[in-house]
């Protein structure tokens, strides 16, 4: 396979070759085992948490809190992707995503062992919180070091179905998440679930940190990187260039990360919505894991063809009219949870996570790794893409708070809600130019929000 144009000027093309489907695979193996554990915790926090780690009493209050401990993990993200980011422009990406990987598996495993509100009091939501806290700053250096590899090893006209990859791996990392504890909630009595079967999967990421060393140490690093190492590592702060060069791309790229607000309304916040006495749905824990299950299965169907579709007609019109589509659907996705139909809630997670939040999930990570030039690649995409989750983690709290148990029109609010946000996403991608076709040498060399109105 061809060398591609250097990204910058000066480099050696007989640094390496390009290989795209060795950086895919490892990008996707890698996702997948890292969101696997990530996963878990968005499961537990609104399934399990609630009732081992608070004190019972209050409903209302133990959801709201468990949920919160979920955020926190998310607002630890930009302290990682500033550390993280920073690590993989100066040393590479393969080295920050072995480092990655080793944090994510050690906090999981240790959750898996914590002990219980009933065992220490207010020590168990303490502890949660601290393991919370080292994987958010562990998974802000994964997609963005993962999906910087793939780009760079891609040829120009294929960048977005390559990476995508990495984000099929997550997704994959969900449904291992999701088969891990979906048996364990259906066949275990609920005391006993509650009692030690939801800790088996956490456990498992014993294999996750053995496994994930094993891969990542065999992946190489870009050719294009490799060629400018000496100048990476002499770049202390890539975070300031990034803040003097890029700020409006920056900005735009956190503001479209709000999407994931269709996610906090159907796989986070709609579990509980559809499980928690206090709403009266009355599904079970099992049937909204399977129903999870089916949206990450149509997920890994989709993201490689939502994809290769971003190389044909490019980047921002998938991600606007899959935002735009599926945060007006959120709504009615919360409808069919209250008329308690389990066929239409599954027809409905398809339709708006499986289908519609995939345009833009499957188109995310090109576009915004063709928004930073590659001395601040990592360190651009990380901390505008963990910026963007640690606000946007706070939306299932919200969600719980503005719409608590015993409240009416949920569907509406709720709804009503996802939408204004998932505008104000559209809206940022909508003043982003297109990328798609642009050699990797030309893209992220200016950044004024003038240019990017000049291409309408």
């Amino acid at each position: 396979m061809s060398t591609a144009p250097v990204d910058g000027a000066g480099a050696d093309p007989g640094t390496g070759h390009r290989d795209p489907r060795k950086a895919a695979l490892s990008g996707w193996i890698g996702s997948a085992l890292e969101y696997y554990d990530f996963a878990l915790y968005s499961q537990a926090a609104a399934l399990v948490f609630p009732t081992v780690f608070f004190p019972s009493g209050n409903a209302t209050i133990a959801l709201v809190a468990s949920l919160a401990t979920y955020a926190v993990g998310y607002f630890a993200r930009p302290i990682g992707a500033v550390v993280l980011g920073a690590w993989g422009d100066r040393h590479g990406r393969k080295n920050v995503l072995v480092w990655a990987m080793f944090l994510m598996g050690v906090s999981t495993l240790l959750v898996g062992v914590l002990p219980t509100y009933g065992q220490v009091g207010m020590l168990a939501p303490l502890l949660l919180v601290v393991l919370r806290v080292v994987q958010g700053f562990a998974v802000a250096g994964e997609l963005g070091g993962a999906s910087a590899m793939i780009v760079e090893h891609s040829p120009d006209d294929r960048r977005g179905f390559f990476a995508s990859f990495s984000l099929q791996g997550t997704q994959a990392g969900s449904i291992l998440a999701t088969g891990a504890m979906l048996p364990l909630a259906a066949l275990l009595p609920d005391e006993a679930f509650l009692a030690w079967g939801w800790r088996i999967p956490f456990l498992l990421s014993a294999v996750v940190i053995l496994a994930g060393f094993v891969i990542r140490r065999r992946v190489q690093e870009p050719p294009i990187f490799a060629a400018q190492a000496d100048t990476a590592v002499k770049r202390r702060l890539p975070l300031l260039d990034l803040l003097r060069d890029q700020p409006w791309a920056t900005v735009r790229c956190i503001l479209m990360t709000f999407t994931n607000v269709i996610g906090s309304a159907t796989l986070v916040f709609g579990i509980s919505y559809a499980t928690a006495k206090g709403y009266g749905n009355g599904f079970t824990t099992s049937e909204m894991l399977w129903v999870t299950l089916v949206a990450n299965v149509v997920a890994v169907a989709t993201i490689p063809l939502f994809g290769a579709l971003s190389d044909r007609i490019g980047r921002r019109s998938l991600m606007i009219f899959g935002g735009l589509a599926g945060g007006a659907l959120a709504g009615a996705y919360l409808w069919t949870i209250e008329q308690r139909n389990l066929f239409l809630v599954i027809l409905m997670v398809i339709i708006v996570q499986g289908l519609l939040f995939q345009m833009w999930n499957a188109t995310f990570a090109t576009f915004f790794q063709e928004q930073f030039p590659m001395k601040v690649r990592v360190t651009g995409f990380a901390v505008s893409q963990n910026v963007g989750l640690a606000i946007a983690s706070l939306f299932p709290t919200l969600f719980a708070a503005i719409a608590p148990p015993g409240s009416t029109n949920v569907p509406l609010v709720i709804g009503a809600v996802t939408f204004g946000i998932a505008v104000v996403a559209a809206a940022a991608a909508w003043f982003t130019p297109e990328t798609r076709g642009t050699a990797l040498a030309d893209l992220g060399r200016t950044d004024t929000t003038k240019e990017a109105v000049a291409q309408h």
